[in-house]
This record gives C-alpha cells, sequence and structure tokens, in this order.
C-alpha cells in the first residue's frame, strides 16, 4: 500500500484545532463515477494550524467570489456564453468596447517596437498541419471540416487554426529573405479555436474561441539575446500600464529528447538567461521542462488578492522552420535556417480581459472603462443641457451616455455605480444657470459642483490611454 497523499499528516481529528476547520459544501458522487451505482455524499472541508489562517482564507475565498468576471460580466452586460457555442464569447457592446481599447493599445506598442501586423486564413488544409506536425501530435484538439470540392474527386480536409505558426512561416516563406531582412517581426491578433472538454471550460479563462496577441520573429542565432530583451521591455510596459507592477520569470530549459544540437541549445539558453539579467537577478529555472523544439520563458503576474497568472511567453524554436523549410540568404550567399521566436505578451485577449476584470472587480482604469461617463439628468427641464454636456465630452474623446430617464437621481446614481461607471455627472437648473456639473467618482459618496470647460479637459486627460499621456 502506498499512500498517494503528501501530507502533512495528523494522527487523528483531535488534533486539529475546534476553530481552525471549517466544513465547506456536500455533494453527491455515484460510485466509481458509475450512475448505476449507489449515490455517496462528498463533504468537502478545510483545516488550518489556527483560526487567523482559517480567516484569512475564507476572507480570500469571499474577495474572489466578489471579483469572478463571470458575475461582473452578468452585472456589467460585458459578455455571455451559451449553450448553442459553448467556450466561445458573445461580446456586448460594453465588454467589446473594452477589447478594443485594449486591442489598440497593444497595436501601438507592436508598432513602436518595430512589428509588421499580418492576418492569416482560419481555415487551413491538413496538409499544412500534416507539414508542421500539429496533425499527429494536436489532432484531438483541433475543429475539422470536410469539404466536397467541385473540382476534386475526393474530400477536402480542413482545420481551424488552433495556432497561427504554421501560417506565420507560410508568410516569411513569400520570396527570398536575406540577413539583412532579419530580424524580421511578425504579429497577428490571430483568432485560434482549440477544442476543450467542457468541464474544463470557466468563463473567459479557458474558452475555445479565442484571440492571441501573437507574434513569430524570423531571427539569427546571434539575434536571440537582443529580440529576448526587447521582448521584455515591451512585456514590462504593457504589464505596468495595465496595473501589474511586478512579474516573475521562469526559465524551462532541454529536455531529454530535443532536436537542434547541443551547441545551438546553449546558445539559445545563453541568450535568454542574459536577457533575463539585462533587467533583474532573480529568475526561476525549471530544468528539462523546455519545449523539444526550444527553451522558452513563462512570465506570471500576480493580481490584487495574491493568485498568480501565467499570461506572457517567449519560445525559441529551431523545429518548424525546418520542417516547413523556411530559410534566409547569408552573408556568405548560402541559404541558413532562422530561429523562429514564438512571443505573447497577454496570452489571449479574452483571458487577460478575464484577469483583469478580477483584478480591478470591475472598477477598470478610466481609459479601458466601456462607459466612461453617464450624464444623469435631475428634473425633465435640463435633458437639452445634459445633451450639450454629453456632446461636449464625446467631443473630447470621452465614452460618454446621457441617462433622460424619468427616475430620482439617487436611483440613477446606484445603478451606475453598480454597473462600476467611474464617473456620473448630474444636471438640475442650478447646473444648468451656471454652466456646471455634480461630479461624482465611484467609490466616493461625495459630490462637488465643478465648471463644465474644467470637468471636460481633467477628463480629457484621464482618458488618454497610458501610452499616449
Amino acid at each position: 500500500w502506498q499512500d498517494l497523499c503528501r501530507g502533512p499528516h495528523l494522527q487523528n481529528t483531535g488534533q486539529v484545532p475546534a476553530d481552525a476547520f471549517k466544513l465547506m459544501k456536500v455533494a453527491g458522487a455515484y460510485w466509481r463515477g458509475d450512475s448505476n451505482r449507489p449515490q455517496l455524499q462528498r463533504i468537502y472541508g478545510v483545516a488550518f494550524q489556527n483560526k487567523d489562517q482559517l480567516k484569512q482564507y475564507l476572507h480570500f475565498l469571499e474577495e474572489a467570489e466578489k471579483r469572478d468576471h463571470r458575475r461582473l460580466g452578468r452585472e456589467m452586460s460585458l459578455f455571455h456564453f451559451q449553450e448553442e457555442a459553448p467556450g466561445m464569447v458573445f461580446w456586448h457592446p460594453n465588454g467589446w468596447t473594452i477589447y478594443r481599447a485594449l486591442e489598440d493599445y497593444m497595436r501601438r506598442q507592436l508598432a513602436r517596437d518595430g512589428y509588421r501586423e499580418i492576418k492569416t486564413p482560419q481555415v487551413v488544409d491538413r496538409k499544412l498541419w500534416e507539414a508542421s506536425g500539429h496533425w499527429d501530435k494536436y489532432r484531438e484538439n483541433m475543429y475539422i471540416t470536410e469539404i466536397d470540392e467541385e473540382h476534386a474527386n475526393e474530400k477536402r480536409i480542413n482545420a481551424l487554426k488552433p495556432m497561427n505558426c504554421p501560417c506565420h512561416v507560410q508568410v516569411f516563406n513569400q520570396g527570398i529573405k536575406s540577413y539583412r531582412d532579419l530580424p524580421l517581426r511578425l504579429a497577428e491578433f490571430g483568432s485560434c479555436h482549440r477544442y476543450e472538454a467542457h468541464g474544463a471550460l470557466h468563463g473567459l479563462m479557458r474558452v475555445r474561441g479565442f484571440t492571441q496577441d501573437d507574434a513569430h520573429i524570423f531571427c539569427t542565432e546571434d539575434q536571440i539575446e537582443a529580440e529576448c530583451a526587447k521582448f521584455i521591455d515591451l512585456l514590462s510596459r504593457v504589464y505596468k500600464d495595465t496595473g501589474f507592477g511586478s512579474f516573475d520569470i521562469k526559465l524551462s530549459t532541454r529536455p531529454e529528447t530535443r532536436v537542434g544540437s547541443d551547441e545551438v541549445w546553449d546558445k539559445a539558453e545563453a541568450a535568454l538567461e542574459k536577457a533575463i539579467l539585462s533587467v533583474r537577478n532573480d529568475y526561476e529555472i525549471d530544468p528539462g521542462e523546455g519545449a523539444f523544439y526550444g527553451p522558452k520563458l513563462d512570465f506570471k503576474l500576480t493580481d490584487a488578492i495574491g493568485r498568480e497568472w501565467q499570461c506572457g511567453t517567449f519560445q525559441a524554436d529551431f523545429n518548424l522552420p525546418e520542417r516547413l523549410d523556411a530559410t534566409y540568404i547569408g552573408a556568405d550567399g548560402a541559404k541558413h535556417r532562422p530561429v523562429m521566436l514564438h512571443r505573447a505578451v497577454l496570452g489571449s485577449f479574452e483571458r487577460f480581459l478575464g484577469i483583469l476584470i478580477e483584478n480591478y472587480a470591475g472598477k477598470m482604469p478610466f481609459w479601458l472603462a466601456p462607459r466612461q461617463v453617464v450624464v444623469a439628468s435631475i428634473v425633465s427641464d435640463a435633458d437639452g443641457y445634459v445633451q450639450k454636456v454629453v456632446n461636449a465630452l464625446t467631443a473630447a474623446g470621452i465614452r460618454a451616455e446621457a441617462d433622460l430617464r424619468n427616475e430620482k437621481i439617487n436611483y440613477k446614481v446606484r445603478e451606475h455605480s453598480l454597473s462600476k461607471v467611474p464617473v456620473i455627472l448630474a444636471c438640475g437648473m442650478k447646473e444648468v444657470e451656471d454652466t456646471t456639473v455634480s461630479l461624482r467618482r465611484l467609490g466616493e459618496k461625495s459630490t462637488r459642483t465643478v465648471p463644465l470647460d474644467e470637468i471636460v479637459g481633467t477628463l480629457r486627460d484621464e482618458a488618454r490611454a497610458p501610452d499616449l499621456v
């Protein structure tokens, strides 16, 4: 008999402090998962060394529940899921506004760092997936279609792309590339589809259809270090601008089974390590956990309640350029294989937005808020002025809406506060006469009167994305 539980173990329940455990829930389960067998009751509980640790854990669960992006997605009307398309997001106007604001920001960051944006097909013939190796290794997770081509006697088998890499090599392979063209940075906000078991789906965090902030850098072995350092700088800017001041880095090194010579692996691993050391001294090494085709870096964020999220990746690849016959002409006039660097900052837009929503508990930074300002009328006679205020804000690049409903102002304020609108401006006859607004910010109980021109200028500055300030 072997105990598979690592422990630590207690001899009996009497060693558990009476005030340091809690029964959490009960659930039914069939013996050995067979519905024809008797149903059993599962009792879930937690135990700690003392009541303070239990209290801290329960507070963590409470905070996590408050921040659950699925609940906030409903309350803020950001997105929804339904059984007709499991694991696929239905974005609402509010949610799509956040998505586009983040996408526009990322597009500016990529342009700043010399990336060239491309767009590749969604549906690709199996021949490419066979050549890349994905058909054998990944077919179970791919959405596959069969089409009767009019001019062919056999069915054509295609697949929705689960990743963008093989398509990016096709773009690289068009025309002759010189060593002077390298590094060549190709970026795509690539829509991908991967089949995930229904039970594994979890809101925006685990989906079947998603968009990667994907890019592939084709370079020489000697350029890996500089490209990695440049990527870490990009990633640092993005994480800081989205509210994550620090992150952890893990370097995964060569596994037992791999492609490429030891000399190339030595050079690649050293390049990644030097790039890390150019920005920090602390990082984790995970020996033998690199992919068979190259070493990789993983980047982890820590959110407001201490949870870690793996988002960014940087991966050297010696395999795909070989399989798909990618070459460039070197200074010696001969053909050479480029190194392909896979990299993503966010990972996927869907998952990163889920992390952002939970990190901020729905109170998004002003530049990302879907509805930045609601201008609410106190009396119907102020409706015309409310629209004037909205027009002034909109002209200044601020996402503003009017609330002219025949409801009490306290009701309007409460409703928009629950929807996490950052700024609510109330207008009655006094504000009309003085050309002012009554300003209330989310989370504040007090209001103050501000001249219209002043608030437009203030909010114009606040609405700018961090890279545009």
